[in-house]
């Protein structure tokens, strides 16, 4: 196991720290009995979806980054550390899809904008079930281009912090109707442009070198 291996895994959980961390601020609020704001008034009626949203988010996020150490999928750990990643990836993904039905729309949102987290949250669960199904099927080339993409929509949050930068840079303000809705789709895309262009990616392989012959003895 080299340092090279690890620079993959180290810069996926880095780009999801950001939700990562507003995450864990949000279940800190919400376990400190909160005063009700507009902000925070859904989150504090129905918790439970967020909740688990939050807690699958953070493991997927981390666990599914060591997925991609070469010398880790070829041990018995990557299978292990599957059956943990695809209950928690529905759970990221279904919990999505709950919170886009039963929460009232942020004052930023719209109804793009939710239409597109059902299209994703049903993407990236369709992703993760494929996947499975290749796994059980032994075919693991399917299972793996189709878990890569489950991920990358997974961890869209993290690069969509980056696509609104620009703007809050620019304006000082949220952005907000389609704008936003925007923004939020260029992370996902850029995100599953990437895993594409990942998995299609030529394959590196080591050569070895021919021996040398041994020198004929000197007559």
């Amino acid at each position: 196991m080299t340092m090279r291996e690890w620079r993959l895994p180290a810069a996926l959980i880095l780009l999801g720290l950001i939700p990562m961390v507003a995450g864990a601020g949000r279940l800190t609020e919400l376990g400190t009995g909160p005063e009700v704001t507009p902000a925070n008034a859904r989150f504090v009626a129905e918790p439970l979806p967020v909740v688990l949203h939050i807690v699958g988010a953070v493991i997927y996020t981390i666990l599914g980054a060591f997925q991609f150490v070469p010398s880790l999928r070829r041990r018995r750990w990557h299978r292990l550390a599957g059956r943990v990643l695809v209950p928690c990836g529905l759970t990221v993904a279904l919990s999505g899809l709950w919170m886009t039905f039963a929460y009232d729309l942020p004052a930023h949102d719209n109804d793009v904008l939710a239409g597109m987290r059902l299209i994703f949250g049903s993407a990236m669960a369709g992703s993760i079930l494929l996947g499975l199904a290749g796994a059980l099927r032994r075919h693991f080339a399917g299972h793996r281009r189709w878990m890569v993409r489950g991920y990358a929509i997974g961890l869209g949050a993290g690069t969509q912090a980056f696509t609104h930068a620009p703007y809050l840079v620019a304006t000082g303000e949220q952005p907000d109707g389609n704008v936003r809705a925007v923004l939020v789709l260029a992370g996902w895309l850029i995100n599953l442009a990437v895993a594409e262009w990942y998995l299609r990616r030529p394959a590196r392989t080591t050569h070895p070198q021919p021996a040398r012959r041994p020198r004929a003895a000197a007559q």
